[in-house]
């Protein structure tokens, strides 16, 4: 996200290329989509049978915004780029927020069972 960031903020002429974009967004995606399969792989989702769709959903609006974050760069629009950008990370704020509902609060390690017995 820190490169996205300072990809939408680049001033002076250097405005970032589509292909920076696709690629920073495209890794982004990536892990999101990573992390919401291993919440929902880990059991997590049976609390919350709801949680996978929405997930799904909100992870095609990211890919979506990422799709108008490259068509911003490819037109040199640098105001819309920014706008999508900063939906971008709108949008992947919200999955993190879901996944750490979905997958509950941590629990500390001395706190845990012990499985040994």
């Amino acid at each position: 996200m820190l490169k996205l960031r300072m990809l939408s903020s680049a001033e002076g002429g250097l405005a970032p290329t589509a292909a920076e974009i696709g690629c920073t967004t495209a890794a982004v995606i990536a892990e999101a989509g990573a992390a919401t399969r291993a919440v929902l792989a880990a059991g997590h989702g049976r609390r919350h049978p709801g949680a996978s769709p929405f997930l799904q959903v909100r992870l095609n609006r990211l890919t979506a915004a990422a799709d108008e974050a490259i068509a911003a760069a490819q037109a040199g629009d640098a105001a819309t780029l920014r706008r999508v950008l900063c939906r971008f990370e709108a949008l992947i704020s919200a999955i993190w927020t879901v996944q750490a509902a979905v997958r509950g609060p941590a629990v500390p390690a001395k706190l845990a069972p012990r499985r040994d017995k």
